[in-house]
């Protein structure tokens, strides 16, 4: 009986590249935004192999800037590293208006993309997150990236509703916070929406089953390692690939499973190594000793197994 290969996986398109940073928003000492240090930040990322930044996401507080301040990230990270990488904005927020006036302002002030969360509270219906979605790409002429993260927003965008809104064609990409490999290998079969996820601890699995690669919080702080995980499996050193994921274990479980969120840990080991990110805004607080402490030990552990 003679047996036959499956088929290899379709090319699938990499709207926003590979690998993306859901960069922190860098505020001053009396909580102002430092548009200096997000440029200098954001020059950073990309140079360490980034070759798209999200702002204004979950990472980069985007609950507790303007839109003022939100225009104006975009507008400097652009100036500082435009058309070296892609600038996706986030945008979404509990109510459509208001973020089809976001998704706007992010195209005028030179986004190359958008990033639109599910509404959150109000936990609608999946008829009305269809048209949530579809009201904002038809008011804009950005590519749109949905944010699947239901542990956040209280509702799930189904496998079936991702399908239907594939067919717009504004509609291109997924990040992907809903912890069901399943529901997205089903989406990825059926469509050809660029999934990215945003769990760092799932870079290597999702991209070896057809994602387009990651948004990652740790990629603040270890950019050129994530980076790695990715170049690895492209070149065909699958083992390597495992290993640099594995790597990433302790940092990756202090700065998201701590039972802090991602933000604070964060900034805080960015401060601590001198890096621009200033203090959270409330109600969120800083992280203490303690947990600096650890961060700084997981990092130099990681650091050194990147160096050798």
């Amino acid at each position: 009986m003679t047996t036959t290969s499956p088929p290899p996986l379709r090319p699938r398109s990499r709207p926003f590249g590979r690998a993306l940073c859901a960069m922190v928003t860098p505020f001053t000492e009396e909580g102002l935004l430092d548009l200096d240090g997000a440029q200098r930040m954001a020059e950073r990322l990309v140079s360490e192999g980034c070759d798209g930044l999200v702002l204004s996401g979950t990472t980069g507080e985007s609950p507790t800037t303007t839109d003022a301040e939100k225009s104006a990230l975009v507008r400097a990270v652009a100036e500082a590293v435009g058309g070296r990488a892609s600038i996706v904005a986030g945008i979404g927020t509990a109510d459509t208006r208001h973020s089809v006036r976001l998704a706007l302002a992010a195209e005028k002030a030179g986004a190359d993309g958008l990033l639109a969360v599910t509404p959150y509270y109000s936990r609608p219906p999946q008829d009305a997150v269809e048209e949530h979605f579809r009201t904002i790409a038809d008011a804009c002429g950005l590519p749109l990236a949905l944010y699947d993260i239901p542990g956040r927003t209280g509702t799930r965008i189904e496998p079936e509703t991702m399908v239907r809104l594939a067919e717009h064609p504004r509609i291109v990409a997924v990040k992907d916070c809903a912890y069901d490999l399943l529901g997205t290998q089903k989406v990825l079969a059926a469509t050809e929406l660029a999934y990215y996820t945003g769990c760092d601890e799932y870079v290597l699995a999702l991209y070896a089953i057809g994602g387009a690669g990651y948004i990652s919080t740790v990629a603040n702080v270890m950019p050129r390692h994530f980076r790695s995980i990715i170049d690895a499996f492209d070149g065909g050193r699958t083992g390597e690939a495992a290993r640099l994921q594995q790597h990433a274990i302790q940092l990756t479980e202090l700065m998201m499973a701590s039972g802090l969120p991602g933000t604070v840990t964060t900034k805080a080991l960015l401060n601590a190594l001198g890096l621009p990110a200033g203090p959270v805004r409330a109600p969120l607080r800083p992280a203490g000793r303690e947990t600096v402490d650890g961060l700084l030990t997981a990092y130099s552990a990681m650091a050194g197994v990147a160096a050798g």
